[in-house]
């Protein structure tokens, strides 16, 4: 800040406590102005992916098989976590087994810079080079501020150190501060596929039944058709059944001639 007749800027402290280290109490806090600012750097993202099969449902339980044959139990989900099948929004309850799901989590990590510049304004009363100055704030009190060593002072457009400051000079005096931050966001992605429909039914195939017919055979017409005889031929003579008795008989003589002999 520039006054009408005296003014200088205070250059800006070097970075963390590089600054002036002000020696304010609680009544000068309101002669304090505070300025922040935030600058955020290159972010980067990492994808995960994980990848599963639904193996049961119960109420707002659910258990997957994992890629790697794992099970994981996933207890009490809320039914304000949906998957996105086919373009539509299904919560725990409209998941079925067999389904195919897919988690996609990206994260993105984000350096961020927050800079805070606070600025104290007053009159010089009093300054001891290069250790402190005493000013005169807005309120009519004196409040001292310890130099940083090799803090340089912009009066009038001219870089001045603290000899060069003077009695009245009205100045402004700057403490400034960089933090480093870091945002981590993250985006999770559910999407599912319905499980395949079951195979269709074989379809009816007839059954072929083979009837066997007789071919009747194509006659043979013969020269002069012979007719069946009435009686079959005699074909055995009747000579060995006579002698056969013949020689029975004898025998039969034979024995009852003796037996006669016997008994006489």
């Amino acid at each position: 800040m520039i006054s009408a007749r005296h003014s200088s800027k205070m250059f800006r402290g070097l970075l963390g406590g590089a600054a002036l280290c002000l020696t304010l109490s609680l009544s000068v806090a309101a002669q304090v102005q505070t300025e922040k600012s935030v600058s955020a750097g290159a972010p980067t993202k990492q994808v995960t992916i994980q990848r599963g099969e639904v193996v049961y449902v119960s109420g707002n339980d659910l258990v997957v098989k994992m890629e790697d044959g794992t099970l994981r139990h996933f207890n009490n989900v809320p039914d304000s976590v949906t998957v996105t099948v086919d373009g539509q929004q299904l919560n725990v309850h409209q998941l079925k087994p067999g389904m195919k799901v897919e988690r996609q989590t990206i994260t993105t990590t984000t350096p961020k810079t927050v800079t805070t510049v606070q600025t104290v304004t007053g009159t010089v009363w009093h300054v001891v080079p290069p250790t402190s100055v005493t000013l005169t704030m807005e309120d009519g009190k004196n409040q001292t501020f310890k130099i940083p060593q090799g803090q340089k002072f912009m009066v009038d457009g001219r870089e001045l150190d603290a000899f060069g400051l003077r009695k009245g000079m009205k100045i402004s005096a700057q403490k400034v501060t960089e933090v480093p931050e870091t945002v981590i966001t993250q985006e999770v992605k559910r999407t599912g596929r319905m499980p395949p429909p079951p195979p269709a039914p074989a379809p009816d195939v007839p059954i072929l039944v083979v009837v066997a017919t007789a071919v009747p055979e194509p006659a043979v017409e013969s020269a002069a058709a012979e007719p069946a005889p009435a009686h079959l031929p005699k074909t055995a003579s009747e000579l060995p059944l006579i002698a056969f008795l013949g020689v029975l008989l004898c025998g039969i003589s034979l024995t009852i001639t003796a037996i006669r002999k016997l008994a006489a």
